[in-house]
């Protein structure tokens, strides 16, 4: 049981510290954007990686959100910043919608870009007064989608957990260890909603909502299944998915993926969640190389090997930049590449 073999595999390895092409984080979670100093650090880190810019996804909203973004804009750096605006989904009752609406309303005018990151907790967790369960699909909500059209911004949504964490605690649980170290993770206590439920409220929702534009966190934690990925993009053109937190699944199905993203090119928006600028050269070396049996860089994520993309420059310059210069437009458009 306490084998632990040392590969004795000797493979090419072409490490990639920096990007090809600059990136923009859709999915940044760094530290509070609030001093010079914070953002001098993060430039630091950014400029070594080619990482063009972070949207800020930390559900911020009110005074907090315009005291960062005064900071940012009386900065040097207020082109490499932009933030997402949070909206608040406790108490969801007959007036919440115009509540909600007129704070999205006045965060977007203090300079957010859209919304996001909205939590996994709408849908796990959150519940309205009455004590039931907020489905991601009420219709108390529907008017808040609907703004977000009118306001012309997108919704940058994270909907469930990985299906295995959904699954029986057992032998056969790919995500064995992590559900082992992280309790909390755990949804499969008996009453509790379902990953298929969650995927059926969330499709209810864009279905509703064409006008809406959608950004999918984590791929729709569709990434181990392309074809339930494939049936989401197609079902739903006003929805694109971003790449946070589930390279593991790409890195172990190179060639499916790299067609996957050559298919979908326009629809993949690069993201990376956690801020660890030590982690985003193992995106770039999957993405961008042919490399082949390297390490993930957390062992409870996944316990297997990854394997490079080897995606064309057509679709990298696409999924590093072009495509959340597109869906979001309150991004500086000067200075990208041709």
């Amino acid at each position: 049981m306490d084998y632990r073999p040392r590969s004795t595999l000797v493979a090419a390895q072409h490490l990639v510290p920096k990007a090809r092409f600059p990136a923009i984080d859709i999915h940044g979670h760094p530290p509070a954007l609030t001093s010079l100093e914070t953002l001098n650090s993060l430039i630091a880190d950014m400029d070594r990686l080619n990482l063009r810019m972070i949207v800020s996804a930390n559900n911020t909203s009110g005074e907090r959100l315009t005291r960062m973004l005064q900071t940012i804009n009386a900065s040097p750096h207020k082109d490499r910043f932009r933030v997402l605006a949070g909206i608040d989904f406790r108490n969801v009752d007959p007036g919440w919608a115009e509540r909600a609406i007129r704070q999205l309303e006045a965060d977007i005018n203090a300079g957010a870009v859209g919304v996001g990151e909205i939590p996994k907790s709408f849908g796990l967790n959150i519940q309205k007064p009455d004590g039931s369960r907020l489905r991601v699909d009420d219709p108390e909500i529907d008017p808040l989608w609907d703004a977000f059209a009118r306001l012309d911004v997108p919704v940058f949504i994270h909907t469930a957990e990985p299906q295995e964490f959904f699954q029986p605690l057992d032998n056969h649980n790919e995500r064995w260890l992590e559900l082992a170290l992280f309790p909390d993770r755990r949804n499969n206590q008996p009453g509790h909603v379902t990953f298929d439920e969650l995927m059926t409220e969330r499709n209810n929702m864009f279905r509703k909502h064409p006008k809406t534009r959608f950004i999918v966190a984590h791929f729709g934690w569709h990434a181990n299944d392309l074809a339930k990925a494939a049936a989401l993009l197609d079902q739903f053109p006003n929805v694109v998915v971003e790449v946070g937190a589930i390279l593991y699944d790409l890195g172990r199905q190179p060639r499916a993926a790299h067609d996957f993203f050559v298919k979908y090119q326009d629809r993949i928006l690069f993201g990376k969640d956690a801020y660890q600028p030590e982690e985003y050269p193992y995106y770039w070396r999957v993405f961008e190389t042919a490399d082949e049996y390297f390490d993930y860089y957390r062992d409870y994520h996944a316990f297997w090997k990854l394997y490079g993309m080897n995606l064309p420059d057509v679709v990298l310059k696409k999924l590093y930049y072009q495509n959340a210069l597109r869906v979001v437009k309150g991004l500086p458009r000067a200075g990208w590449p041709q």
